[in-house]
């Protein structure tokens, strides 16, 4: 049988590593994070990482490249992949890399992710092409991987133009106008494995995000006074149970964006997303955005979550759960298969 101790697990020291690092040392994977020279002090004190390579900055990723390769190192993508290296970069990557490079493309330009989403049949939010049609509370986001930084709200043409110059300082950069759902975000995780062929929920979360989920402690007519414009950087990640009459449809919303993924590009989606949404009063869950690797909102469950703990007798982060599917492809001499 092949050894897995030919193997490492490397990723980039941000977003997710610690979860990536301890889910690959706990399937006996040797690690290594790449970590910005100030920012290694996290991985160092939790023991994560059996070796730490520093550089300058996350775009300075290729200069240690071969390194990486030299230790027949898997690369695992997150956020900062997409955010930092660039999704049209992240293709040149020449290591070992699980999940489908060509599908972070698609999570990384709301055009395209909206396009895949319709295709698959997901309900979403209406967007609205031109500031000039706005006829109703709209949500506007820029392109990429940016924590929410820089989204505002607004409800008229007008307001519009006002909050992006405030924003954005008329820079030209391209963003998307959605229409604001009112009801409950939800962040739906899953791992789907070509290897079993089947998807897993994985758990649920909701963003804290700064000031939208602080500015309930200040009254409104001191909101007025002082002038606080609602802002949605995201700053940390808050777990959620589902009411289980839902989770029938989770399963299915995830299968069909699944199947979808299979047209955008070759070996399709797999390995961990999430589905970004909102619940409505009346339970319908529209779904704004995808992110094709695994997310952040997974962070609360490096022991596990209550969905994984029902399938799984041992603690089963998302982070483990990767290291498990490529411990599973080694064994089975079926690597190529979860790596793209």
């Amino acid at each position: 049988m092949p050894d897995i101790r030919g193997y490492k697990i490397a990723t980039l020291g941000s977003h997710t590593a610690l979860q990536i690092l301890k889910g690959a040392k706990d399937e006996g994977f040797s690690t290594i994070c790449v970590c910005e020279k100030n920012n290694s002090r996290p991985y160092e004190s939790y023991g994560v990482a059996d070796q730490i390579i520093k550089i300058d900055s996350f775009k300075n990723y290729f200069d240690i490249e071969q390194e990486l390769i030299d230790q027949n190192a898997i690369i695992i993508p997150h956020g900062s992949f997409v955010a930092y290296i660039g999704a049209k970069k992240v293709m040149d990557i020449k290591a070992m890399h699980y999940g489908t490079k060509g599908i972070l493309e698609w999570e990384s330009d709301r055009k395209m992710e909206r396009k895949w989403l319709i295709d698959a049949g997901v309900r979403c939010p209406k967007i609205f092409n031109n500031p000039d049609e706005i006829d109703r509370p709209v949500i506007v986001k820029f392109h990429g991987a940016r924590g929410g930084k820089g989204y505002f709200l607004a409800n008229s043409p007008q307001e519009f133009y006002q909050r992006y110059n405030e924003y954005d300082g008329g820079e030209g950069k391209s963003f998307v106008i959605q229409e604001y759902i009112v009801g409950v975000p939800i962040y739906s995780h899953y791992f789907y494995s070509r290897l079993t062929g089947e998807l897993e929920v994985m758990g649920f979360d909701k963003r804290y995000e700064s000031n939208a989920d602080s500015i309930g402690r200040v009254a409104a007519k001191d909101q007025v006074d002082v002038g606080i414009r609602t802002t949605y950087t995201i700053t940390g990640n808050v777990p959620i149970v589902l009411r289980e009459s839902l989770l029938p449809g989770i399963f299915n919303l995830g299968e069909k964006v699944v199947e979808s993924s299979k047209n955008l590009v070759d070996k399709g989606l797999f390995g961990p997303f999430c589905l970004e949404g909102v619940i409505d009063p009346d339970l319908h869950y529209y779904v704004f955005e995808i992110s094709a690797r695994i997310v952040a909102g997974t962070n609360p469950y490096i022991h596990g979550s209550p969905y994984t703990w029902l399938r799984y007798d041992e603690p089963m982060s998302t982070g483990r759960r990767i290291a498990r599917d490529i411990k599973m492809a080694i064994e089975q001499n079926k690597l190529e298969k979860v790596l793209g």
